[in-house]
Formats: structure tokens, C-alpha cells, sequence
């Protein structure tokens, strides 16, 4: 069935990068995929269409943006451009982990501001606004001339931390770009905080130098928005335990896990890490030390909140602006 609110009807469209989370979602707001048909010419072409009418009507289209990154961004970007076509009234762009987001600014010279460059790609498809989770930088919601919705993990993983460890444990940032995510844990939490200071020799190597904050003999929780190869993580993760850390555990927004992630996570002396279902686990990834919390009630509130033009900020008491 459609959520209808007076004339005004919604519909989730997804493509087919994780999709699930996009039915869960539907499922728990009681609506329904309208279904699209994408299929591939010889030469890898996408060619989409869109099966229900969407004309007058209110669109979430749903893509993580997960491997292959750039077919999922140009098919979500597809599908909006489709549904555009077809008179939809409003198009909503979701994207639960936003690709891109880590090159958000010129860092040497010669360099491209590509998470610009993907928002243009989508508000030129046709997206009214955007909806994303804990972006990597809080400055790529500036990028777009519109509303951009930024939810927060915050709310699901401090309730995760808490019904799982209570609050005797250390919050740490594993680097300076984290301290800021660290401290809002800390204060939510109740909980002492700690940072590693960490230096980056290379685009997926890092080096853990030192700690900051007293972990002697407790229990370290380290705060991230991504687990990409695990570098960083397992590199702070020995550092702790080298200055007194009886126990390491990890939190994190996107568990994107590329090679060689799993074998780092293996054989680090983390604990337990959990991860929210923002983006699928890897085909054929097994790893028991990984937790998957689900943030479809967070998704499925603030779509609703969005469509019913209420404010997504009070679903975070405003906590969500980085």
C-alpha cells in the first residue's frame, strides 16, 4: 500500500545496492516498493524503468552507495533521472553511505572536490534533496543547494554501547578527526574519553604514535564514522593496549571492510566491533567479533518526519549538525 497524507502520496524506489535495507525500511513505515526494472546492455549500460506510475507522487530513492562505487551512484543517479522524467513531485536522493565523502576538499594541488562533484550528479538528475548518515565530512551538506538531511548514528549505537557494556568503559577517538564524534559519545555516555594521535603515511596506511587520556587498566571503546581497510583502528587498537588498555572494543557507522580488512580484524587484539547495516557485509565476509546494529527505525522515522514536513532535527534533539 501507498503512506497517503491528504492528496499527497509516498513511494520508496531502491536500486540494487542493498537493497534489504530499503524493504526493511518500507516494511516498518507499512509501504511498499514500487518495483523498477534495471537491466544491463552488452557493454555494462544501465537501462531502467520504472513499473508503477510515480506521477504527483512524493519519491525516496534508496542507494547505498557500495562496491562497485561508482555503479551505484550512476544508477541511483539513473533512477532519479527516470523518475523525473515520469512527474514525480518531489524526489528525495537516500543514501545511507554517501561515496565519496572522504574527498571533500583540494588536500595537494591538481586534486578534484569529488563529493561536490557526486551531489551535482544527483541534484542535476533531478533530486529535490538528500538524505544521508554520518557523512565523513559535515561540509558536504553545503555542496547542495537544498535541504540535505543529515542523520546521525549516534542514538543507535550509544543505546548498543550501553545495553552491551553499560558505561564502564573509556570512549576514544582514534585520531584528531574523530574527537569531536568521540566527545559527543563521552557526554552522552556518561563515560571518560581518550585520543590516539595518529599520522597517515599513505591514502590506506596509518601510524598510531601516541595516547592521549589515562586507559591503564580499563576497557577502550574506539569511535569511528568508517572501517575501510581497518588501518586505523587496529593501529590504535595496539597502542591502547600498549599503555595499559585491558580491553579494546569498536564502533563504527559503515562497515565498508575492503581487503584486507578481515584478516587485520582477525588478528587485532579488538575485541568486538559493531557496525550498522548502512552498507551490507562483504560476500563471503565472516568474522564473529562483528556486531551489525540496524538503523531502520532512525531511517524510517525521518523519511517519515520529511514527508510529513515535521523536523528531523527533533528526532536528535538537534544533534545532528556536525
Amino acid at each position: 500500500m501507498n503512506v497517503v497524507n491528504h492528496k499527497r502520496q509516498l513511494q520508496i524506489l531502491t536500486g540494487s545496492q542493498h537493497s534489504a535495507l530499503a524493504h526493511a525500511v518500507a516494511e516498518r513505515m507499512g509501504a511498499e516498493i514500487n518495483p523498477t526494472q534495471l537491466t544491463r546492455f552488452a557493454n555494462g549500460e544501465v537501462k531502467c524503468q520504472i513499473k508503477e506510475s510515480v506521477r504527483g507522487k512524493d519519491l525516496f530513492v534508496f542507494q547505498t552507495h557500495d562496491k562497485p562505487v561508482n555503479d551505484a551512484i550512476l544508477e541511483q543517479a539513473i533512477i532519479i533521472d527516470a523518475a523525473k522524467r515520469a512527474s514525480a513531485r518531489h524526489i528525495t536522493a537516500v543514501c545511507p553511505f554517501f561515496g565519496y565523502a572522504r574527498q571533500d576538499r583540494k588536500s595537494l594541488g591538481r586534486e578534484p572536490i569529488t563529493a561536490k562533484l557526486i551531489v551535482d550528479i544527483l541534484a542535476v538528475a533531478g533530486a529535490k534533496r538528500l538524505v544521508s548518515v554520518d557523512l565523513h565530512s559535515g561540509q558536504i551538506q553545503g555542496y547542495f543547494n537544498g535541504p540535505f538531511d543529515h542523520l546521525v548514528s549516534l542514538p543507535v549505537l550509544a543505546e548498543y554501547l550501553k545495553k552491551t557494556f553499560g558505561n564502564d568503559f573509556v570512549i576514544v577517538s582514534p585520531d584528531a578527526g574523530r574527537v569531536k564524534l568521540a566527545e559527543r559519545y563521552s557526554s552522552r555516555l556518561g563515560t571518560e574519553l581518550a585520543i590516539v594521535h595518529k599520522r597517515r603515511t599513505s591514502t590506506n596506511k596509518s601510524e598510531a604514535l601516541d595516547v592521549i587520556g589515562d586507559v591503564k587498566g580499563k576497557h577502550c571503546v574506539l569511535v569511528d564514522d568508517m572501517v575501510d581497510t581497518a588501518g586505523t583502528l587496529c593501529a590504535a587498537a595496539e597502542q591502547l593496549i600498549g599503555h595499559g588498555a585491558t580491553k579494546v572494543s569498536a564502533i563504527a557507522t559503515h562497515g565498508i571492510f575492503s581487503d584486507p580488512a578481515e584478516q587485520r580484524l582477525r588478528e587485532s587484539v579488538i575485541d568486538s566491533i559493531a557496525v550498522t547495516d548502512t552498507l551490507p557485509l562483504p560476500e563471503g565476509f565472516a568474522l564473529d567479533k562483528v556486531k551489525v546494529v540496524s538503523i531502520v527505525d532512525l531511517l524510517a522515522d525521518a523519511i517519515m518526519a520529511i514527508f510529513a514536513e515535521g523536523s528531523v532535527s527533533a528526532l536528535f534533539d538537534g544533534q545532528n549538525h556536525m
